[in-house]
């Protein structure tokens, strides 16, 4: 099969994958907004926003830049070294759980035990899946994350509406409940891993961690990562305070809508990292820019099928969740516009690390995230959703088109689509 329909085929089976695990989620949520209330929708989404949040800070970024180094050592076969990075990834996790776990005791909550066990899962499978598919297996990096631990909340909440009918101590249970069943996937994932490490060739020689080269390509993305994959739990917990518990619940609604659509982008680039990392590390940069061009084609017309998709099918998929979330349908419509902007302007960031420059994607992101506050505060009070949503549509855009333009002036790489067709 040609390499073109191998990426077609991986991304189409990992996106399938997403989305019938979406679509599990989904359900769960639209039983939830109907079962009980729009207001503990809202509370759960907060509180899955707060785990997200949690568990891309405990790796230090090290779940970032693991598919790089990994591809990167496999493709040298220089096995001390990626043995050495992934043990010191999960030790990171490991340190960073201890920290989060004595802070949840002192503060005595009920919810924040179950919430901290949540993010400890959730960063493991962060850093297991960047690994396997650094190794070229994205199937076993993304099944876990995207099919497994959705069917396991499913059955937990039906599990919890069945025997417990007051719906704050359901939630409450639900969350405890999904937090040990996240750990036991993430357990799982993690004798995988050891499993194909077990396989790799023994290192003659002992490593020689490369300790400053992957704190310099780390720290930046402890930031890049927070805004980047987790855009909208910051932007969830900031509209908590301008939103009513309605509203916000529409727009979690809409703003998971819009991660799995991306999410389809984002396949794109998950089959073809280990190509372009492997064409970089071999100094090959006309395969390079060759691949960074397949891929973002493949993105730029993936991410123009799942605006059209948005367009047809989402008064459907929000109808789900009752009669007042139509209202998310523009909005949504508005969040899809920003992906196809940010498909089209290219992996700016990625190739700004690949060059060795990840502290230059920083400005571009504080700029975004400063678009999306001073957005919200001008606009989500008249505005309301559509506020809410243009003022991420903007920030999206914005972000993107600053990342750009650093990509040319500083690595002087056009990682737009203009690049693929002037070749």
């Amino acid at each position: 099969m040609s390499f073109a329909g191998r990426l077609a085929s991986q991304s189409s089976i990992i996106f399938a994958s997403r989305l019938a695990g979406a679509g599990l989620t989904f359900i769960v949520q639209a039983l939830i907004a109907r079962a009980w209330g729009a207001a503990i929708l809202a509370d759960y989404m907060l509180a899955i926003a707060a785990v997200n949040l949690i568990a891309c800070f405990m790796p230090l970024g090290f779940q970032t830049i693991g598919t790089y180094f990994v591809a990167e050592y496999a493709a040298k076969r220089e096995t001390g070294k990626l043995v050495a990075f992934i043990k010191r990834a999960y030790a990171h996790v490991a340190i960073c759980f201890g920290v989060v776990l004595v802070l949840a005791l002192l503060g005595q909550g009920a919810l924040h035990l179950p919430i901290v066990i949540l993010a400890c899962a959730t960063a493991v499978n962060y850093i297991s899946g960047a690994v396997l598919v650094g190794l070229k297996r994205p199937y076993a990096g993304y099944f876990a994350d995207s099919l497994f631990r959705p069917m396991m909340v499913v059955a937990t909440f039906l599990v919890c509406l069945t025997f417990i009918e007051q719906p704050t101590q359901g939630f409450a249970t639900l969350l405890w409940a999904i937090a040990f069943g996240f750990l036991a996937i993430a357990a799982l994932q993690f004798a995988y891993v050891l499993a194909i490490l077990r396989k790799l060739p023994i290192a003659l020689e002992p490593p020689q961690p490369e300790t400053r080269r992957w704190w310099r390509f780390a720290l930046p993305w402890v930031i890049i990562g927070l805004a980047t994959d987790f855009f909208f739990d910051i932007d969830l917990l900031l509209l908590s305070t301008q939103l009513s518990k309605e509203d916000l619940a529409i727009f979690g609604v809409v703003s998971r809508i819009f991660v799995l659509v991306s999410f389809g982008v984002a396949a794109v680039y998950a089959v073809i990292l280990p190509e372009i990392f492997e064409r970089e590390a071999n100094s090959d940069r006309a395969g390079f820019l060759r691949k960074v061009g397949e891929a973002n084609l493949a993105a730029s017309l993936a991410a123009l099928v799942m605006l059209v998709g948005v367009i047809i099918f989402g008064p459907l998929a929000l109808s789900i969740f009752g009669e007042g979330f139509g209202a998310g349908l523009w909005p949504l419509v508005l969040l899809s516009l920003a992906l196809l902007v940010r498909s089209l302007l290219g992996p700016a960031a990625m190739v700004l690390s690949i060059y060795d420059h990840p502290w230059a994607s920083v400005p571009a992101v504080l700029i975004g995230l400063s678009a999306l506050v001073l957005g919200n505060l001008a606009l989500v009070p008249a505005y309301g959703l559509v506020g809410a949503a243009v003022s991420a549509c903007l920030a999206i855009s914005l972000w993107s088109l600053v990342l750009w333009l650093i990509a040319w002036r500083v690595a002087k790489v056009d990682v737009s689509i203009r690049q693929y067709f002037a070749r």
